[in-house]
């Protein structure tokens, strides 16, 4: 029994059209798509450091003449070869024209992929590689590893492009001449004559991609994720409607600042806003006192957040406590789900704002559910979009009709992916023939005292340790253990056991309550802090390691698959220590009483111990 969004959630009002390229639904009919009057929309993008901003209608016209200059540039014809030959990568903080380049591909009847500014030089070749980019955008400040990736990839200089950034970005560094610019490029299209439109059949926007979008599927290195036209406009639909019940018709400015190399930002915050009228002011990087200062002299209504950033004005409350945020009327929270804690002092921090948080894959797009303020359900991820099926299939592939019992969930969408490029192994292991996208995360369905069903996300099952086959999720520890003063951020990955299999073992960054104990004295705390509240195989067995901080993705994600790499260095030191230790304290002369021991030892149980009753290791970092 699938199980879909509740009654009152909107449904959208009209099939999400599939005959249709994204740039014309964000910028064509405006009745027939249900779109906010661009006339009457705020300026899509400022720039929240020099204060340049364009209109819609601007917008559209940049789209318009960027598509041109690519055009001769790049001897693209609109109607002519596969989309797959018309590849855009952009690797650049945000900027008011980052979007503005991707649509300008798709008026091309091409592809946009974006890259994670955070990238090292050899993750940009992967993905360059990946995508098979023919052009590069980048800006001043990332340049250097942009041409070492595209130089390895074969992408020519003269296909490399900058982006306009903020002076502060560029520390006085002079735009190279033999570059061009986004605005050089634009200026050139103006002069020159208009491309034929993009027509589609019907059907094609559902098969053809429009977005190749980074992320790491089920196991190995990040995959491309092929995006559709239709899907694109399937969640930008999807999340509009969710939201009208709530949501306030007249058009606000909302903040930017999350990188649009991640879907949440580009789907949700980039086409979402600029459907619905609303502006967002760009920010190229986090920064607390940037983010204050545009808040308050944009008045913006609507905050887009992850956790981290949650965090950071937690913990400077008493400068955030300084400026104006009565404005913000919403919070929306991606990557993870705010502890009850964090979410209760959020908002006595902000009382004028709601927080709303989802869920969602950059393989169903982004977001397949959304809290409504009207029905909360703590710690829950929401309620599914319109147009969500939904169903949860247990270890053994049967399936979960019941509430409050977990199961892997799987969905199926207008807004789900075409595949990974490329990729076909990957894309059977995810995506079903019938439709079915198996997510590979652990959830449970729950009813409000609304009776209405809530997701409630267990944990990613590729994440779960198996403790003597016994399940444990690191999400479940990781939420208690961030309850204790002593702790400012953990994760809990599994380390290899001989007899276990797995036992979890904790990556620690002390708070500063915590900096004057030692750390096995804190590693001790925390493992009895775990003991008092959970069965025995999910205690810290595998020990307490402290660091001075967790590797984050650009969305604030804690990057697992590092700590886990982490966690077996740490086995090969103990072990390492444990054969040294052996070493000091073997009596080379005497052997003699050896046998009699070794009957000692097993009559008393020595060496026998039941590692469930074994006391946990904690053991420091060195």
């Amino acid at each position: 029994m699938p199980f879909s969004a509740p009654d009152f959630v909107a449904r959208i009002p009209f099939n999400p059209p599939d005959n249709i390229p994204v740039h014309e639904f964000m910028f064509g009919d405006e009745e027939g798509h249900g779109r906010y009057p661009k006339t009457k929309s705020k300026a899509p993008f400022t720039c929240g450091i020099s204060g340049k901003a364009y209109s819609a209608t601007e917008v559209a016209e940049r789209i318009e003449c960027l598509a041109r200059a690519l055009a001769k540039e790049l001897s693209w014809k609109v109607d002519k070869g596969s989309e797959f030959d018309k590849v855009i990568g952009v690797f650049s903080v945000n900027t008011i024209d980052s979007a503005t380049v991707t649509w300008a591909a798709h008026r091309l009847n091409g592809v946009a992929s974006l890259a994670s500014a955070t990238y090292s030089i050899a993750e940009l070749v992967h993905q360059l590689e990946t995508i098979e980019a023919k052009a590069l955008f980048t800006c001043v400040p990332l340049l250097p590893v942009a041409l070492e990736a595209a130089a390895k990839v074969e992408i020519p200089r003269n296909r490399i492009y900058l982006l306009d950034v903020p002076e502060k970005l560029t520390k006085d560094a002079p735009i190279p001449s033999e570059y061009k610019t986004a605005d050089q490029l634009i200026e050139e299209g103006r002069k020159l004559e208009s491309l034929p439109k993009v027509v589609f059949s019907e059907g094609q926007g559902a098969r053809q991609t429009a977005y190749l979008c980074s992320s790491s599927g089920t196991s190995g290195l990040p995959k491309s994720v092929k995006i559709s036209h239709q899907n694109v406009i399937a969640n930008v639909l999807q999340a509009a409607n969710h939201e009208s019940t709530y949501k306030a018709e007249e058009p606000e400015y909302s903040l930017g600042v999350l990188p649009f190399s991640h879907n949440f930002a580009l789907m949700i915050v980039a086409h979402l806003s600029l459907y619905r009228g609303d502006g967002v002011v760009i920010l190229p990087n986090f920064d607390l006192f940037d983010m204050l200062r545009v808040t308050q002299e944009y008045k913006l209504g609507r905050l887009w957040m992850v956790p981290a950033m949650v965090g950071a004005m937690l913990k400077a409350s008493e400068i955030v406590k300084q400026y104006d945020l009565s404005s913000v009327n919403t919070t929306v929270v991606g990557a993870a789900i705010l502890s009850s804690d964090v979410r209760a002092r959020y908002m006595e921090l902000l009382p004028s704002s709601r927080i709303v948080q989802g869920y969602g894959l950059t393989e169903t797009t982004v977001c397949i559910t959304f809290e409504n303020p009207n029905d909360i359900y703590a710690g829950s991820c929401g309620n599914l979009f319109p147009g969500v099926e939904a169903r949860l299939v247990d270890q053994e592939g049967n399936e979960v009709e019941e509430h409050d019992k977990p199961g892997e969930l799987w969905v199926r969408a207008p807004n789900v992916m075409l595949g990974f490029y490329k990729n076909d192994a990957e894309t059977a292991a995810m995506l079903q023939k019938d439709g079915w996208l198996r997510t590979g995360d652990l959830v449970e369905f729950r009813k409000s005292s609304n009776g209405h069903d809530h997701i409630f996300l267990i944990d990613r099952i590729k994440e779960l340790i198996k403790v003597r086959g016994m399940q444990v999720s690191p999400t479940e520890l990781e939420d208690h253990l961030l309850l204790n003063p002593l702790v400012a951020d953990i994760v809990v990955v599994p380390i290899p056991d001989e007899a276990a299999g797995d036992l979890p073992l904790a990556f620690a960054v002390k708070s500063q309550a915590a900096k004057e104990e030692s750390d096995g004295e804190v590693a001790q705390e925390l493992v009895e802090y775990v003991e008092g509240s959970f069965a025995t195989h999910k205690r810290l067995t595998g020990g307490v390691e402290f660091v001075d901080a967790l590797p984050k993705s650009a969305s604030g994600k804690t990057k697992r698959g590092v700590m886990r790499a982490r966690a077996k260095d740490v086995l090969d030191d103990r072990r390492a220590r444990d054969a040294a230790a052996a070493i000091q304290t073997f009596d080379f002369d005497s052997d003699e009483d050896d046998e009699d021991d070794d009957e000692k030892n097993i009559n008393d149980g020595k060496g026998l111990m039941d590692r469930e009753q074994a006391v946990p290791v904690a053991v420091a970092s060195a």
